[in-house]
């Protein structure tokens, strides 16, 4: 039902925040033919959390530098913000494309 979409589809994009790319990757994996609202939102999800995990390495890897910890930060706060602008979207039936986001699947 359009209910259980949206409920799925909020559910995968604030699982993110705190399980990572974990949480959008098993939505993937159970949830892709759910409906097409369902698999955008998974897949969207599924993605910016993907790129953030490259962000995350290259944060810890060049944390050497000041640097690292400043895009550590950022990744973090990013996470959070459009992470629940994604889930505010999903909420009021729209769908939603993460910027700066690398697609990984499609």
């Amino acid at each position: 039902s359009p209910g259980d979409e949206k409920t799925w589809s909020i559910l995968v994009h604030l699982g993110g925040i705190f399980l990572g790319w974990l949480s959008p990757l098993i939505g993937y994996v159970a949830l892709k033919d759910r409906g097409p609202f369902v698999r955008a939102h998974v897949v969207a999800a599924l993605n910016f959390q993907l790129t953030l995990l490259i962000a995350y390495v290259i944060g810890v890897v060049s944390s050497l530098f000041f640097v690292g910890i400043l895009v550590l930060i950022a990744a973090a706060v990013l996470a959070v913000v459009f992470s629940v602008i994604a889930a505010v979207a999903a909420s009021n039936g729209q769908y939603y494309r993460y910027p700066l986001t690398i697609e990984f699947v499609r």
